[in-house]
């Protein structure tokens, strides 16, 4: 028995502090929360100054008993969860559930785990600091009040299945007014001018007019002043400059930079770095401070010095520039400097590089560059062209990392110049005046709108990932990419004296992993910017988030705060309840339709937005109206009658292959190729509308070649039984059972006695929910063969031992069970009630 008894919150952390505590301590995980609100209205009794009720999760129960004994059986009990307000919720609801008292309870936290860490911990152990709890309680309840008040309000009003929240909708108002400022923007185009200068001996000098031209006349007027001018360099000057390391990551730049140089979804960098941090790799990974301890810039300077020299070393100690930064945390670092690989999977050592270069870089020195400017004068014109470049005279943190921004495809001036003097003259290869457009503002993809909700002050680490999960989940927003389209462009090129034009085309708008707002965003917005304009506002929303902060601090009361917040808000759901449904913009009336003279809507739907030509047939009589789903980037709010009447040309007929009919339409589950009664998915970078017959046929073809490599074999005796190849290599499918072949066997070499063997020894997998998927169609299996074999089948497990029952008499067995139940509930209806 142990004398004491360490609670944390996962099992991969559990084991490994377990390894740095000696044979006194215990180490167990609550495997996170172990109870929360239930779900429904009751979890909060309004009337009692908002009094919470918390039940334990059926899944935890066990979990609970377990911890209990431990507890019972331990002197001393200590409640290590993670250092935030969620972690310090966690601690306080063991507490309560595990009846721990004061004298017996110690809170410990630590921001990396580490021996050293530990240690240090459990020598200086406090309280619970209820303060932090409240601040989670608060947050907790607010939510669940915003969203189970305003859910059945979007349900009556738009359609049932939505849902809102504080967070999460102006998440979804940021998404929705950036594209509805892309849909207005209007692009104007300039004439960007470059001349290409021959240095020789195959050098070469690139230059730009610091103007641009707003039309193609005035750049052909300036391209014809150039003609027989000289060119020579009128100045150069040189100036020393420098560049400094960023901070170390927060939360929110790890999963900006991770999104940039990795391609890491936000949730994907928040998981990966949860591996690393219970694997004692990293500090803790939710955090808004750029600070590092004294410890880390003292490994940090042992590192660098070593590596690459003192002169590269250079202390700094970052302040948070946020005035909301929760709790006292170090920013995300290594737990040891000296470790170049944490020893896990790709995708681990590729994040603890990111982290590991950023954090050495920012205690190194800073770089000293030499930017050099020329500046060419033209005879024949008093304007002049630029060219500049700079060098690297010390490399200083640049030597280990460099920070990328959003738009790293701008071209950046970080060229060399070769060596120029003043007065030199220039010989010129080519003046070339190009049409340019402006672009856009940028689309959203996770990490930048993260960026955006930290700089309103909405949200926090711990906040970031689940709220762009949950708007992606909910509908509200999509994670894509897009074609783009074509758009032509005039260069306008002076070569020899001789100008030429020339119209060449390029791909424009093209995105990828951006995120959209669907066509239920944009109703569900509009309807919660009218009606409720606190929740999509984007100050109110962050001082809410400033008042959690007060709670956490201990200056403000909790129930206090959400009887502010909560008495107008339900006045004004009361409100809303009358508003009429039909004023909701979800349907528009775009015309008539000029082949049946019918009306045409645009309308949203259970299964997102719609075109409709026709009524409702309950309005017309029982004539069921034609429909079609709009494309990617319509909305109902701005598409046209013409583009409507594009919607209805599917199903697409793209001609014969093979002598068989192809034909392209949108189905369930996405648009499709139909040939020879086999579907073909079409990809979503691949336009329906647009698709040609050649693309048409590739698709056929290259999913018959994937299909003939997926059979590995198939037997005579069962067509249910087959080796195929997966996607996680070869496996046996048995009925709808798929079963692994172990890897000293060879597939093909399988025999069908061999295949029913192993499909009815494997274990029966866990459903969704943990319930046991259904187990019968082993035994069928190994019960047919024992027909054609006249062999016994193998003994099953238990979960596998069903009965062979036909059809039929199933069917007969639920509906005779089925008529009982009816007998007996008629029955106990129509027996007289016993009197009490």
């Amino acid at each position: 028995m142990s004398k004491n008894l360490v609670i944390v919150e996962s099992p991969a952390k559990a084991k490994t502090i377990e390894g740095y505590l000696g044979k006194d301590f215990k180490v167990a995980s609550s495997m996170g929360h172990i109870r929360d609100l239930p779900k429904g209205s009751g979890a909060i009794d309004i009337e009692n100054n908002f009094e919470p009720t918390y039940e334990v999760s059926a899944d935890k129960k066990d979990i609970i008993s377990k911890l209990r004994k431990l507890a019972d059986d331990a002197d001393m009990v200590y409640l290590a969860s993670d250092e935030d307000r969620e972690g310090e919720a966690i601690s306080w609801h063991l507490k309560e559930v595990l009846d721990l008292t004061d004298a017996k309870t110690r809170r410990i936290v630590f921001t990396e785990i580490t021996k050293k860490a530990i240690l240090n911990s459990l020598e200086s152990p406090r309280g619970i600091d209820i303060d932090l709890v409240n601040a989670q309680q608060a947050r907790r309840v607010l939510d669940r009040l915003v969203g189970y008040e305003l859910s059945p309000i979007l349900w009556k009003k738009i359609k049932t299945g939505l849902s809102a929240g504080r967070v999460q909708s102006v998440a979804v108002r940021l998404v929705v007014e950036r594209e509805r400022e892309i849909t207005e923007f209007k692009a104007k185009s300039s004439f960007k001018v470059n001349a290409l200068f021959d240095l020789g001996k195959g050098k070469n000098l690139v230059a730009e007019l610091s103007e641009r031209f707003d039309s193609e006349e005035e750049a052909m007027a300036f391209l014809e002043s150039c003609k027989g001018a000289k060119f020579s360099i009128a100045d150069l000057q040189t100036k020393p400059s420098k560049r400094s390391p960023a901070p170390p990551f927060t939360t929110s730049t790890l999963q900006q930079e991770a999104a940039r140089k990795l391609g890491f979804s936000v949730v994907q960098t928040m998981m990966v770095a949860q591996k690393l941090y219970e694997a004692g790799k990293i500090s803790y990974m939710r955090t808004d401070s750029v600070n590092l301890s004294d410890e880390a810039r003292n490994g940090a300077q042992k590192q660098i010095t070593s590596a690459f020299g003192k002169e590269f070393f250079q202390s700094r100690v970052y302040k948070t520039k946020s005035s909301s930064a929760q709790e006292a945390h170090e920013a995300i670092r290594p737990t040891d400097f000296s470790v170049n690989d944490p020893g896990m999977d790709r995708n681990a050592l590729r994040l603890y590089d990111l982290i590991w270069k950023r954090a050495i870089a920012s205690q190194m020195a800073d770089a000293e560059l030499e930017k050099t400017t020329a500046t060419i004068s033209i005879s024949t014109n008093p304007r002049t062209l630029i060219a500049s470049g700079e060098v690297i005279k010390f490399e200083g943190f640049l030597k280990v990392y460099m920070e990328s921004g959003d738009d790293d495809d701008e071209e950046e001036n970080s060229k060399v110049l070769p060596p120029l003097t003043i007065g030199q003259q220039l010989t010129l290869d080519e003046l070339v005046a190009k049409q340019v457009f402006t672009r856009h503002p940028p689309r959203y993809t996770e990490a930048s709108l993260v960026k955006k909700l930290e700089e309103l002050g909405i949200g926090r680490p711990s906040t970031y990932a689940p709220t762009i999960t949950t708007v992606q989940k909910r509908g509200y927003v999509v994670k894509e990419a897009r074609e783009g389209v074509e758009r032509k462009y005039t260069v306008l090129s002076l070569k020899s004296d001789d100008i030429s034009r020339v119209v060449e085309t390029e791909i424009t708008g093209a995105e990828k992993n951006k995120l959209f707002p669907t066509n239920t965003a944009m109703v569900v917005n509009d309807f919660l910017v009218d009606h409720f304009p606190d929740i999509t506002d984007f100050s109110f929303t962050s001082e809410i988030e400033q008042e959690f902060d007060e709670i956490a601090d201990g200056k403000l009361d909790w129930k206090k705060m959400i009887d502010n917040f909560y008495r107008p808000f339900h006045k004004k759901v009361a409100l809303t309840e009358k508003v009429e449904r039909s004023s909701v913009g979800k349907t528009k009336e775009l015309g008539v339709d000029p082949k049946t003279g019918k009306n045409v809507y645009a309308k949203l739907g259970k299964f997102g937005a719609y075109v409709q030509i026709g009524e409702n047939p309950d309005d017309n009589g029982g004539e069921k109206p034609k429909f079609a789903s709009l494309r990617p980037g319509q909305f109902i709010e701005n598409i046209t009658m013409a583009d409507a009447m594009e919607l209805f040309k599917m199903p697409r007929d793209l001609g014969l292959f093979e002598e068989k009919p192809v034909v392209v339409s949108i189905g369930r589950f996405g648009p499709y190729v139909l040939h020879d009664k086999k579907f073909v998915s079409i990809p979503k970078d691949i336009d329906p509308y647009t698709i040609t017959p050649e693309r048409a046929v590739e698709l056929i073809e290259a999913k018959r070649i994937a299909d003939a490599n997926k059979t590995i074999k198939l037997f005579a005796e069962d067509p249910e039984i087959q080796i195929l190849n997966g996607r996680f290599g070869p496996y046996i499918k048995a009925g709808k059972k798929n079963v692994k072949i172990p890897k000293d066997r060879e597939p093909a070499s399988l025999t069908y006695e061999e295949c029913v063997a192993l499909a009815a020894d494997a274990p029966e997998r866990r459903g969704r929910f943990g319930r046991r998927a259904p187990a019968e169609t082993a035994t069928k299996t190994a019960a047919k063969t024992a027909t054609k074999t006249g062999e016994a089948p193998k003994k099953t497990t238990k979960a596998t031992a069903v009965k062979k029952t036909a059809p039929k008499k199933v069917a007969a067995k639920k509906t005779a069970a089925k008529k009982t139940a009816a007998k007996k509930t008629a029955a106990k209806k129509a027996a007289p009630k016993k009197k009490k």
